[in-house]
């Protein structure tokens, strides 16, 4: 392909939407596989005679394969371009689901589900990449926004897909699924995907390798940390964690396309849509993990309908952020993510002060309330990051968008653990949104802040 095709702004129709459903296909896969797993975990170790801690890892390391490898895959993708480490990551996915399907002991399932998370890393780590160079810069907004509607999707599906599986079919199905529709999005993607610009950086293993350091020890870390894990332990995982991102920072210090993407770091409206976007995935992970302990213990609600409460905020999401990635096009990205975060923080203060015997409608507008504002931060602050970053860096700013969101996620997760290790009951519940609503107020104003630096 040449230069100028390479240089295009956007590809012509119909071949943006082909190569736009192929990235949406898989991006769908790789997200419902996250969830639909823990769906499945009760039955999968009824199957092997495992213990429920022993099950768990056929999760942890589906995850912890994703962050480690999402910044090292995008850096490949900078190297030799994002549409071959994309179909690459499709080709293993989908031979590692087949494998899943197969496997006939925990211990192989395990080690499928490593192999699916180094595919998904693969998919995720160059996906917005592959969109800028889709869309033009006039509708890239907007197609971010359908990307935010397709995760939502799949996040909110995902349980209630794999529920109805396992109400007709074995567990093995959950995977096998994959096969087919991932043969499909190969097919599409080798046809239709554009080729990329390409630095002349050469692969550095061991920073590689020191980022997938970095990242393991500090989400050891973390864990450790807020299950009240061993002391000695958690402070290691941190000085090793901090060590490794200390010296590959320093090995690429002068490298004009680091792999640990410290250069883009030093982009003011790319380091605040960073900040921002752990600290929103954060108040979003602080809800999720703190709502079903308060609708179930504080206000009665069964489990059932603890979930069908839940759904409407990736239902808001999924409806709110593809229009405000439509405005993102024509009005300020920091002003739709500010406005965007201060619903998200009314939202959460308000499901905090929940009436003592709230009707779900009463609880299920205040849902709303939080997935469109998180659905309206979403969207323009994707956009901004991705735009923020030179054209042959997107790999780098694609694989920083998706570390900021498993990041956030993590630390979430890992405060609502240590807040209801401490305070049990109600009052933990509340308090952990309260932290939530804390969370989005921060971000809000870093959002706010970028407002004029070409935001």
């Amino acid at each position: 392909m040449t230069e100028q095709a390479i240089e295009r702004d956007g590809m012509a129709v119909p071949r943006r939407y082909w190569a736009y459903g192929a990235i949406i296909i898989t991006l769908v896969l790789a997200v419902m596989d996250a969830s639909v797993a823990n769906v499945a975990l009760p039955t999968i170790a009824g199957d092997f005679h495992a213990t429920p801690s022993q099950s768990i890892a056929i999760v942890s390391v589906y995850q912890l394969a994703i962050v480690i490898l999402l910044l090292p895959l995008a850096a490949l993708g900078d190297i030799y371009g994002y549409r071959r480490v994309y179909s690459a990551g499709v080709v293993v996915f989908t031979i590692a689901s087949f494998c899943c399907a197969a496997a006939w002991s925990l211990d192989l399932l395990t080690a499928a589900r490593i192999l699916q998370g180094v595919g998904a890393a693969g998919i995720m780590s160059v996906n917005t990449a592959l969109v800028r160079y889709i869309f033009p810069t006039a509708k890239l907004g907007h197609a971010l926004g359908l990307n935010t509607l397709a995760v939502g999707i799949a996040s909110s599906l995902g349980p209630s897909f794999a529920g109805l599986v396992l109400a007709v079919a074995s567990w093995h199905w959950l995977f096998a699924v994959n096969v087919p529709l991932g043969i499909i999005a190969y097919v599409l993607g080798v046809k239709t995907l554009p080729d990329s610009r390409r630095t002349k950086q050469k692969f550095d293993i061991v920073t590689a390798l020191l980022s997938a350091i970095m990242f393991s020890m500090l989400l050891g870390f973390i864990t450790s940390f807020s299950h009240g894990g061993s002391w000695p332990r958690a402070v290691a995982e941190l000085a090793i964690g901090l060590g490794a991102a200390f010296w590959a920072v320093r090995r690429q210090a002068d490298r004009p396309a680091p792999l640990l993407p410290v250069d883009l770091l030093k982009i003011p409206v790319f380091a605040l849509s960073m900040c921002a976007s752990v600290c929103s995935f954060c108040a979003q992970m602080l809800a999720f993990v703190s709502l079903p302990f308060m609708l179930q213990r504080s206000l009665g609600f069964s489990p059932t309908m603890v979930g069908l409460l839940i759904v409407p905020w990736p239902l808001a999401v999924a409806v709110c952020a593809p229009i405000a990635g439509r405005l993102s096009d024509r009005v300020s990205s920091a002003l739709l993510g500010f406005v965007g975060l201060l619903l998200l923080v009314a939202g959460l203060l308000l499901m905090a002060f929940l009436p003592a015997h709230a009707s779900p409608a009463n609880i299920a507008w205040r849902m709303v309330l939080c997935g469109a504002g998180f659905g309206t931060f979403q969207a323009p602050n994707n956009r901004l990051i991705v735009t923020s970053a030179p054209r042959i860096r997107s790999g780098a700013a694609s694989g920083m968008l998706g570390t900021a969101r498993l990041l956030g996620q993590a630390l979430g997760a890992a405060l609502v653990a240590l807040i209801l290790a401490h305070i049990a009951g109600p009052r933990g519940a509340r308090i952990s949104l309260l932290a939530g609503a804390a969370f989005a107020f921060i971000a809000s104003f870093v959002s706010v802040a970028r407002h004029g630096k070409n935001a």
